[in-house]
């Protein structure tokens, strides 16, 4: 069978063939995921949206420690055990044996996991000289814009399970940070076997991990199916086989869970909610979202060079009629980038007033002409913290235009329009995040770091001195005191300096039919099924 479209650079196959996998085993049990979108590949270390992870790292890799599920508490994973140094630069991990790899047409693994493989994951992300660098376009989003390229110093291996990683400097969140996506660890073996054959952008395509599920097949924009690793070193999947059915439209993913087509849904309307709570085959799981949705000015595009500009648009811009008709009850009102769940949150920070006089006055001493043009870039998919985007552009547009500012909405297919707003082309473009590791620094470093910005991942394109120098000090040390009062002020500058429009912080709705059990709503914004399991 071959399933590799190297003109799409994607893995696809016939929708029959899916059918003839399916059909194979009739008492095997197969869960259903109607998801948003399609992934953007299946390389965690290479992109850095929700819908790619949940697609390639949760089903198909493992990290040497991991979150445990439903909170955001480090568990060991692939390192049964660590040691930390007294002064917080050497981190040692001890690695768990007898951990098989996938096995695939292409790919037969001689060996299990080791520290190569450990080594290869991070060395191909922080060394520019590494022949895997440049692979698939080497862009390593996460991994540089955190600055773990000049964070970590080197890696040892010390022998086949046990691996050093030693640091430049202290690094508070640095445990949390090998328990993200991009920490996924990757097979050095396929690498090298695969380099050897000239075909070293198989390893990004055709994923081979050690994870709970296996990745069989893939049509882009249709599904995806994965079948259960049974040589899974933890606790085996209950489910044989898991199908992503690729459904953008919320509409479409609620009829198909009403029909039983799929079992788990991602993203629900709002409007819909209600409806659910009353279907007596659908059980409707919340939690408080760790998430924010924002509007990013591009400050390095005029006029959003102004602050008073960005101050203006902030203040014309009604955020409680956006979480009235956008949220519909699922969302806050936002003040600051991390929601007031987090620790570190700036109570005492005032939201920017819903004031169309002064945003006018302030445009005219910025010297904006009425009538001037301004693009809103908005998502074309539902995201956790944002379930409507293209209402909530139509409604920042008919704001704006009460204070003079033309709008022009534009769009893009969701990786289209993720790889243009990353090379800086929208004046404004509506994003949002779901944290990682309940860290503070995930949101502040991530989003809105100077790295950040070299990295692409920092929409704004914004680079304070002033909120380096509280960000970067909170980093680095481990009283946690001192932490929480640098972010506070850290949200003091973003206030006054306003590089994104900060608009709401979500609910985080799951619908599932009743026969599902064992689902967990995470609070980093992930879709697990390896502790699922389907009633008879």
């Amino acid at each position: 069978m071959k399933f590799f479209m190297k003109n799409a650079g994607v893995l696809s196959i016939s929708i029959s063939l899916i059918t003839l996998v399916i059909s194979t085993d009739l008492q095997a049990k197969t869960l259903v995921y109607c998801s948003e979108g399609s992934p953007e590949g299946f390389n965690p270390q290479l992109f850095a949206s929700g819908t790619t992870y949940d697609a390639s790292s949760i089903p198909l890799y493992n990290r040497l420690v991991e979150f445990q599920l439903g909170t955001t508490e480090i568990k060991p994973a692939l390192a049964e055990r660590w040691q930390v140094s007294d002064d917080g630069k050497v981190y040692t991990f001890y690695l768990r044996k007898g951990v098989k790899w996938h096995t695939s047409k292409n790919f037969k693994p001689s060996r299990e996991f080791n520290a190569d493989d450990v080594i290869y994951t991070f060395m191909r992300q922080k060394d520019a000289s590494h022949p895997y660098h440049k692979v698939s376009g080497g862009s390593y989003e996460y991994f540089i814009g955190m600055d773990l390229d000049k964070i970590i110093d080197k890696i040892e291996k010390i022998d086949d399970h046990t691996v050093r990683f030693v640091l430049t400097r202290p690094e508070a969140p640095f445990l949390a940070d090998m328990a993200m996506d991009f920490a996924s660890i990757l097979s050095a073996e396929y690498a090298e076997q695969m380099m050897k054959k000239g075909k070293p952008e198989q390893v990004d395509l055709e994923p081979i991990g050690t994870g709970p599920f296996q990745l069989i097949q893939y049509q882009k924009d249709s599904r995806i199916l994965y079948k259960a690793n049974r040589d899974y070193w933890g606790t085996k999947p209950k489910i044989a086989r898991l199908v992503f059915s690729i459904t953008p439209d919320a509409a479409v993913r609620y009829a198909k869970l009403q029909k039983n087509e799929c079992q788990v849904m991602a993203f629900p309307n709002p409007a819909d909610l209600e409806r659910m709570r009353q279907n007596k085959q659908i059980v409707l799981m919340e939690q408080p979202g760790l998430n924010v949705g924002y509007l990013a000015f591009n400050t390095e595009k005029k006029p959003l060079d102004n602050v008073k500009v960005r101050q203006a648009l902030t203040m014309a811009v009604n955020k409680d009629a956006i979480i009235a008709a956008v949220y519909q009850g699922a969302g806050q009102k936002a003040k600051t980038l991390i929601p007031s769940t987090m620790w570190g949150y700036n109570q005492a920070i005032k939201d920017h007033p819903y004031d169309p006089q002064k945003a006018k006055a302030l445009l005219k001493e910025a010297g904006i002409a009425e009538g001037s043009t301004i693009d809103i870039w908005a998502m074309p998919v539902q995201r956790p913290y944002n379930p409507n985007a293209r209402r909530m552009a139509e409604m920042i547009q008919a704001d704006w235009q009460k204070v003079g500012i033309k709008a022009n909405i534009v769009s893009y297919e969701w990786g289209e329009y993720l790889k243009r707003a990353k090379n800086g082309e929208p004046q404004t473009v509506m994003i949002g995040w779901t944290g990682d590791n309940g860290d503070p620094d995930n949101f502040f470093a991530t989003l809105f770091s100077c790295a950040a910005k070299a990295q692409s991942i920092n929409y704004s394109k914004w680079c304070n001195k002033d909120f380096e120098a509280l960000i970067q000090p909170a980093r680095v040390t481990f009283d946690h005191n001192k932490r929480i009062e640098l972010y506070r002020q850290a949200q003091v500058v973003m206030h006054e300096q306003v590089p994104a429009l900060i608009i709401a912080h979500s609910t985080v709705y799951k619908p599932i039919r009743k026969e599902v059990t064992g689902f967990v709503v995470d609070p980093l914004g992930k879709h697990h099924f390896e502790v699922v399991d389907i009633k008879e």
